[in-house]
């Protein structure tokens, strides 16, 4: 009997990691949300044939993609975000001179099956609407406008629909571009990437107010033609980064503890050997905050850098082919393991899997189609 007692207690024991495996597999298993902001009619600069924001399937496992719907019709939702709950949707509907006499920002309740309910239609006030920002506390959205110069500032209501709040015209408003805002961690201070005038303006936050106001330093500028486009923040938030559209670089700067800007690093987009047209176009930090990612339009590549994590400044690690034409955005999954990139112009996304000590791209699967996708959004 004490034999067969200690035999039970034996057999006990070594079924035990089953259990735990077991306990781990809904998250490995979990399913996540990504909604696909597109074009939805030809433009000068895209022939748009999607019929507005669909929402896609991602399996954390796998990394693979599934096709689930609709979400909502809307006119070229060229950009999205997710609110800070996962409650919300935004949208904006880039129009220009020839559609309306200004673009429009949408609110959207995601629905339970991830549908969306419109729920509120504001004007830009500005065309070409191309980026959204939301503010650290989730409460307020920031809006940019690519012709007009203008940024909006939206307060979030309680019931998730927006409210104007400021509008901002940046000076020499007639050649700017606002194509972003970027709030930095500590939620004090704002970025606004100006393609137009080749620089960053520099705002003071008000958390309570949500309103907009010059930093001492105005603004930092950028190399003659560099079109800075989009920002990232490094993890500890002492150096930034700007994507520069019109030459193919990356600029690095050492951020002040009065939120000002110093340039310390301009680094191509791009191998030495390339010599045809690009126009780079976003930018993300890993997770891990260790590596860097960038899209390139034309070389139709992603470039991936190094982080120095005493200097912020970034070596050039690989250069990875996207299985289509034009990757436009792109959107790394929740915890890191993959990395999404959207050709807008072949229709299709590229699924990577990202080594997490090298942080190298391994293309998943080349052709998940979807057409004219620009955004990747991943629901919170």
């Amino acid at each position: 009997m004490k034999i067969s007692g200690i035999l039970l207690i034996l057999t006990a024991l070594m079924v035990q990691p089953n259990y735990g495996q077991m306990e781990k597999r809904p998250l490995a298993d979990s399913i996540n949300r990504m909604y696909v902001g597109t074009y939805t009619k030809k433009e000068g600069h895209v022939d748009g044939k999607a019929r507005g924001i669909y929402l896609l399937n991602q399996h954390s496992a796998t990394g693979d993609l599934e096709f689930v719907c609709t979400a909502t019709e809307v006119t070229n939702p060229s950009f999205i975000k997710v609110g800070k709950m996962g409650k919300y949707l935004y949208a904006v509907s880039e129009l220009g001179p020839n559609d309306a006499e200004s673009g429009f920002v949408y609110s959207y309740e995601i629905q339970e099956d991830g549908s969306l309910k419109n729920i509120g239609k504001l004007s830009t006030g500005g065309l070409a609407p191309c980026h959204i920002a939301l503010d650290k506390s989730g409460k307020f959205v920031f809006v940019s406008n690519y012709l007009g110069g203008i940024v909006m500032v939206y307060k979030i209501d309680s019931d998730g629909k927006l409210v104007k709040n400021q509008e901002l015209k940046l000076e020499s408003s007639e050649s700017a571009n606002a194509h972003s805002v970027k709030v930095s961690g500590d939620n004090r201070y704002a970025y606004v990437a100006d393609l137009g005038n080749d620089k960053i303006w520099i705002y003071h936050f008000d958390r309570g107010e949500g309103k907009l106001t010059p930093h001492d330093q105005k603004f930092v500028t950028l190399k003659k033609g560099a079109g800075p486009r989009h920002m990232s923040f490094a993890k500890n938030g002492s150096f930034a980064y700007s994507i520069n559209e019109l030459n193919s670089s990356v600029s690095v700067f050492s951020v002040k503890i009065d939120g000002g800007l110093e340039l310390i690093q301009n680094i191509s987009s791009l191998p030495e050997s390339y010599k045809n047209k690009n126009y780079a176009a976003d930018i993300h930090l890993h997770p891990d905050g260790k590596f860097l990612y960038a899209s390139n339009r034309g070389h139709n590549s992603i470039v991936v850098f190094e982080i120095n994590s005493e200097t912020g400044k970034l070596k050039t690690v690989d250069f990875v082919p996207v299985a289509g034409k034009t990757p436009r955005n792109f959107a790394i999954s929740p915890f890191g393991r993959y990395l999404y990139a959207a050709s807008q112009d072949t229709g299709n996304i590229t699924i990577y899997t990202i080594n997490p000590n090298t942080g190298k791209l391994k293309i998943h699967q080349e052709l998940f189609e979807i057409k004219t996708p620009v955004c990747l959004e991943f629901a919170k």
